[in-house]
């Protein structure tokens, strides 16, 4: 028996729509078993005093966005233009735009 292309898509979206909703229902069972752990790893972060993720590779105020201070990135020149693609993408630290998490 031959299907019409029709209905071949139409099979295909519902077993990947079915597939879709499978992984998103597993990242939540995933999410509410792993509950305490995660809530361990925030407190061993915050007792530690950790520093947030290195995301970019290029400048110290890039690389570690918490701890940069307001003239880091002009500290060839005041005047200075951005030099690195990084800073354009990543805004202040919170702690020196007053916004509190």
């Amino acid at each position: 028996m031959r299907h019409k292309k029709a209905e071949v898509f139409l099979i295909a979206t519902a077993v990947m729509a079915t597939l879709l909703c499978l992984c998103l229902l597993h990242g939540r069972v995933q999410e509410n078993l792993r509950a305490d752990e995660l809530a361990k790893r925030s407190r061993m972060v915050e007792e530690l005093m950790l520093t947030d993720l290195a995301l970019f590779m290029e400048a110290r105020y890039t690389r570690h966005l918490s701890l940069a201070d307001r003239h880091s990135a002009f500290q060839d020149h005041p005047m200075s233009l951005e030099h690195f693609p990084a800073g354009s993408l990543a805004g202040p630290p919170p702690h020196l735009t007053g916004v509190e998490r």
